[in-house]
């Protein structure tokens, strides 16, 4: 059964990933081969379809494929789509979820809210997210992930 621990857990992991995959940026190998192990283990791409669209996509915004979800993450000259320059490169020092609700059924749910992502001179990007998990071998994994920046008019 899922609980509200078992997804800040994830959460957690997702946010120490995000920061990980940034202190690699001198290191392409041990970046490439970090993240994509990140995106594996977090995300259910091997399983099942994944509905997954990034916060500073607008090109391509919607990302059903690993690679697709790589590109976005770490960019790159060899980037899979091209307006990708890697979120996760920024690079961040701090990931903060902040919860604004959750829906549990047996075996997925689904949560809601922000997250705030702080760089190395200290200012936060607040972003909104849903992102939906579900048990696969007695593990979370993402299969709906949904960012974006604020409204601002």
């Amino acid at each position: 059964m899922i609980t509200k621990n078992k997804i800040i857990e994830a959460q957690k992991k997702w946010g120490d990933g995000i920061v990980k995959i940034g202190t690699l940026i001198n290191d392409e190998s041990a970046c490439t081969e970090f993240a994509t192990s990140f995106i594996n283990n977090l995300y259910d791409f091997k399983n099942s379809e994944v509905l997954f669209k990034p916060t500073k996509a607008s090109r391509e915004q919607f990302r059903p494929k690993i690679e697709m979800a790589l590109s976005y993450f770490i960019g790159g000259v060899n980037s899979y789509c091209k307006e990708d320059d890697g979120f996760a490169m920024k690079p961040w020092v701090e990931v903060e979820f902040e919860n604004s609700g959750f829906i549990f059924e047996e075996n997925r749910a689904l949560a809601m809210g922000n997250y705030f992502f702080k760089d190395t001179d200290g200012n936060r990007l607040k972003v909104e997210y849903t992102f939906g998990y579900k048990l696969s071998s007695e593990e979370l994994v993402i299969d709906l992930h949904h960012s974006s920046l604020p409204y601002n008019s």
